[in-house]
């Protein structure tokens, strides 16, 4: 006998282990093939989501044994919650008011919160803000059309006087917003796409009520969550030949715990709907072709129970006793678990276990996920075997190339300057310019080097001056300049919309006029929507600065969804939770099995507490937790399925899903392991490093002897002693590092400026000796701080570090000139050595040489932060003074005589407490401890010169990194990097060095 032979009202089950998609297209083939090959395709279906029904239709041709077959007509009924439209019933549609469209809808919500923005007790808001606060009252009107409340006169009771004085602003908020809104709908002549979606299901369910289709109609997978959902199931299942298929209903429950089953269990909503329906548990019968006995019926029972109502789990022992422990076993055979450290690695585990389920012909396998960006990372990572899954978790509009450019533009108005943007804008692929790529891209290159990396340009005629020698690079700056949106105060946002699609068109014009792919593909289209629906509907928003348009923008783009369709695998599916209810696979990927995204928390309602919701009809925000579980139980109960968790998110601990801890806690219970794929996440690990793990040793490059430097500034002799790898990697192949894009220049202005500072005042001393001196010094030392590019709230900053210092300086400068001695300052010397016949030639540029009557020459080094230690001048790890004492004592120094090694002297400049010191590290006569004798100091660096240039002058002697690691942190290199220090100083070295 065929299901449709029974009598009505007929209710039916495909249990969470079996394929619902091939069980339903089974099923129907079967009861309607014998008829004749019209009856199939003369039936209608009603599915929750359009992507289900191409499921489905795919389902039919495997139950006719792949002939072709003309399957029933398939209607999406359409998720209310989730956004996705219904069919449209013939003539029902006819006179209702269209839906409003949905972008349009966030402009004139945005618009009436502004407009209503006096009732929200002082509180001022932006644009983005008042955005924000439309889509929480829109998310209101969604949930009350689709609960069909009547919530009319009842709002104005709905705060009673005991309640915090914020739910009274709230609740005179939304009585005047709900009548306002209704009004601005009556106005425009439409209704909101919720209110039509319930409108239509409510007559079709009347419809077919009154006037039952005699024709075979069925309703699958749904769990009516909508009561107008539930009208039209119920419509369904009562039809001549009607009836409904339900997704995972547990017939196991025990009458008990199913009287307990609450809206967070997987079973509400199915329990809401039977009792709607007056039907029993009981009365619901098992679909025909689902009827065949399963080993998946173990898991579906160890499921149920793991995620059976709370108050049921008492007595969990009895019921593992009760289920048995071999029940529990084979139910939990093929199912396993990964646990990932983070959403990277979870990203590449998923995509290594759907990469292996290819491996075997035929074979299917799917994601099932809520998390639209795992999805995404997923999908990225396919990408490197060639795979593309057919995914329905598109990407976010912010995210496609013309929403990356409309956000950047955006963000340029805030900080026209910034050079990250601008480069990021410049390196668009559509970005054109109007110029040839022969001319954009040199010039390009020139403006990146020149103008845009180191520290940033005060204005753009600082930029177009650091171009002077570049003019295709100058004239590339001036058409940025020219195109960018100009600065504003605050706008409305529709003008700023208008403006910033002139410039995006103006960007991407190429020499013809064409613009390209800027409006093309599913992102410029949607693109091109969002600011046309802007400029059009957006002029009653509020004014925008800069920085909130660009917030706006932002919120907009992240708003929009962008599919991009095209060619993918046929066995491989990325799904979200609701589509994973009709479709299976021959392994299931479960992931995001983390509290806050499976399940999701509970929705924060700026306007109504939980009570308030409770006393207008409004269900519980922990109804949806009920609707997830009731998905992952589905997905769980497929024959081969990986759980996912990830450990960390967002470089946080994260808590386990309470279904996987609840699953974990059961097997415990009963002494059974789940089974651990701890092999995926080495392959993760492993993916880019194939082979055993073998830290790369410490470099130590030897390049031939006539390529190793005959000379070096006492610099980079003092580089040559610490990290050979630095004089080697700049001195033998002249690589020399790119700044980054807007360098902070703090540090290394500082440092510059105060050298800067001192050579002024010694060569104007004359002029300002010494009342003026201290004037001087800090006007000279901001200067240089200007031109060097230090920002206006670095150099209020040092401001009061100047005069602190000045002081310091102003008296340093008087004292050691009171005996009238000779000044010299940023004066370049040199000297040749003859190191076994062959010269070598040492050269130092001293910061300041003071030569006394006594016939000594004292030199001196001017630091902004610490000198090197008295230790560190002894053993030559920092040669620099005493090489240069060496040089002067040889007369190396153009005209200034030889002089005796005098005072070795580092002068540490700070403008703090205290504003300087003076650091004595050699003198006539020291004590060679904290002091050092000068004379026996400038001998051994001498000898230790010698010594040093006769090791490197041997063919096998390696320029090895850092060579005295202990310096690692006290000087950073920027080279380390191409050493990979990182690497093989925390990896442990073998061997000798």
């Amino acid at each position: 006998m065929s299901f449709l032979d029974r009598p009505g009202p007929r209710w039916f089950n495909i249990p969470a282990h079996r394929p619902f998609a091939q069980d339903l297209a089974q099923g129907l083939h079967d009861a309607l093939a014998p008829i004749g090959p019209e009856a199939l395709s003369q039936a209608v279906v009603l599915i929750p989501t359009r992507r289900g029904a191409r499921a489905i239709a795919d389902a039919f041709i495997a139950a006719a044994g792949g002939r072709a077959v003309l399957p029933p007509q398939m209607r999406p009924l359409g998720d209310l919650e989730e956004g996705e439209p219904p069919f449209e019933p013939g003539d029902l549609s006819l006179d209702l008011p269209a839906a409003i469209d949905p972008l349009k809808r966030r402009f004139e919500l945005t618009r009436l919160v502004a407009e209503h923005e006096h009732l929200l007790q002082g509180r001022t808001l932006t644009a983005p803000a008042a955005l924000e606060l439309a889509e929480a009252l829109g998310g209101f009107l969604d949930s009350v059309q689709i609960e069909e409340a009547d919530i009319e006169g009842r709002l104005h009771d709905l705060v009673e006087s005991e309640l915090a004085e914020h739910w009274q602003v709230s609740r005179t908020f939304l009585e005047s917003a709900v009548a306002a809104w209704s009004e601005r709908l009556r106005e425009l002549g439409v209704v909101d796409v919720s209110e039509r979606r319930v409108r239509l299901l409510r007559r079709l369910a009347e419809s077919w009520t009154d006037r039952p289709p005699q024709g075979v109609l069925v309703a699958a997978g749904s769990t009516g969550t909508a009561p107008a959902t539930r009208a039209l199931l119920i419509a369904v299942a009562n039809a001549p030949q009607g009836c409904v298929v339900l997704p995972g209903l547990d017939e196991g429950l025990a009458d008990k715990a199913w009287a307990k089953v609450d809206v967070q269990h997987p079973q509400g909503a199915l329990k809401r709907l039977l009792d709607d329906a007056r039907v029993a548990k009981a009365d619901v019968l098992t679909w025909p072709a689902s009827s065949v006995t399963f080993a998946g019926r173990a898991r579906q029972r160890v499921i149920n129970e793991a995620l059976r109502p709370a108050e049921e789990t008492a007595d969990w022992l009895g019921v593992i006793q009760a289920l048995g422990v071999e029940t529990i076993a084979r139910g939990l055979d093929g199912l396993s678990l990964v646990h990932a450290r983070a959403e990277e690695e979870a990203a590449t585990a998923c995509a290594l276990l759907l990469r292996e389920a290819l491996e075997t012909p035929e074979r299917t396998a799917a994601l099932v996920t809520p998390d639209q960006a795992l999805a995404r990372r997923v999908t990225a990572r396919l990408l490197r075997w060639g795979v593309v899954p057919d995914s329905s978790a598109g990407e976010s509009l912010a995210g496609s190339p013309c929403g990356a450019l409309a956000g950047l533009l955006a963000r340029a108005a805030v900080d026209p300057l910034a050079p990250v943007v601008l480069l990021a804008i410049l390196k668009h692929p559509y970005v054109r310019l109007g110029l040839d790529p022969d001319v954009f891209g040199p010039a390009l290159v020139d403006l990146e080097r020149r103008a845009l990396r180191g520290p940033r340009a005060r204005d753009w005629d600082a930029l177009l001056r650091r171009l002077t020698d570049f003019p295709a690079a100058a004239a590339l700056a001036a058409a940025l300049r020219d195109t960018l949106p100009a600065e504003y105060d605050a706008e409305a946002p529709a003008t700023r919309a208008a403006r910033l699609a002139e410039a995006m068109e103006a960007l991407a014009r190429d020499p013809a006029g064409d613009l390209g792919d800027l409006w093309a593909g599913a992102g410029g289209e949607a693109m091109s929507r969002l600011l046309s629906g802007l400029i059009r509907d957006g002029g009653d928003l509020p004014p925008a600065t800069p920085r909130a348009f660009a917030d706006l923008l932002e919120q907009l783009m992240q708003g929009e969804t962008v599919r991009t369709g095209g060619a993918t695998h046929p066995r491989l599916r990325i799904l979200g939770a609701i589509e994973a209810r009709l479709v299976r696979a021959d392994r299931l990927v479960v992931a995001g099995l983390e509290e806050g995204v499976w399940p999701r928390g509970a929705p924060l309602d700026p306007f109504l507490s939980r009570p308030m919701r409770e006393r207008l009809g409004l269900p519980s925000p922990e109804r949806r937790i009920g609707l997830a579980a009731h998905d992952f139980a589905q997905a769980a109960c497929a024959p081969e399925v990986i759980l996912l968790h990830t450990e960390r998110r967002e470089g946080a601990p994260s808590v386990k899903s309470r279904w996987l801890w609840r699953l974990e806690t059961l097997a415990r219970g009963a002494g059974v392991e789940l089974a651990q794929r701890r092999d995926v996440i080495d392959w993760a690990r492993q993916l880019d490093a194939p082979d055993a793990y073998a830290p790369v040793p410490r470099p130590s490059p030897r390049p031939p002897v006539e390529h190793r430097p005959d000379s070096l500034f006492v610099t980079r002799v003092e580089a040559l002693t610490r990290d050979p790898y630095m004089v080697w990697a700049r001195d033998i192949l002249s690589l020399r590092p790119l700044g980054p894009p807007d360098e902070a220049v703090d540090v290394r202005i500082r440092g510059t400026a105060i050298h800067q500072a001192f050579e002024d005042l010694a060569r104007a001393w004359p002029a300002h000796a010494p009342e003026t001196a201290a004037e001087a010094f800090e006007r000279y030392y901001l200067e240089a701080l200007r031109a060097g590019g230090m920002p206006p709230e670095g150099l209020a900053r040092e401001g009061a570090l100047a005069r602190e210092a000045a002081r310091w300086v102003a008296d340093l400068e008087a004292e050691r000139r009171a005996d009238g001695r000779e000044i010299h300052v940023e004066q370049t010397g040199k000297l040749v050595v003859d190191v076994d016949g062959q010269p070598f030639t040492v050269a130092a540029k001293a910061d300041r040489i003071e030569i006394t009557a006594d016939g000594y020459g004292h030199v001196i080094d001017f630091k902004t932060g610490h000198a090197p230690s008295p230790k560190m001048v002894k053993t030559g790890f920092s040669p620099q003074l005493t090489l240069t004492a060496a040089i002067l004592a040889r007369g190396g120094f153009p005209g200034m005589p030889a002089a005796e090694p005098g005072e070795l002297t580092y002068l540490e400049v700070t403008g703090r407490k205290p504003a300087g010191r003076v650091e004595v590290r050699a003198q006539p006569g020291g004590d060679g401890k904290k002091v050092l004798d000068s004379g026996e100091a400038v001998d051994a660096a001498m000898a230790g010169l010698v010594e040093l240039v006769r090791q490197y002058r041997d063919p096998n002697r390696g320029y090895t990194s850092r060579l005295a690691p202990q310096f690692v942190k006290l000087y950073a290199s920027e080279y380390d990097h191409l050493a990979r220090v990182f690497e093989w100083s925390t990896s442990g070295e073998e061997g000798e060095e």
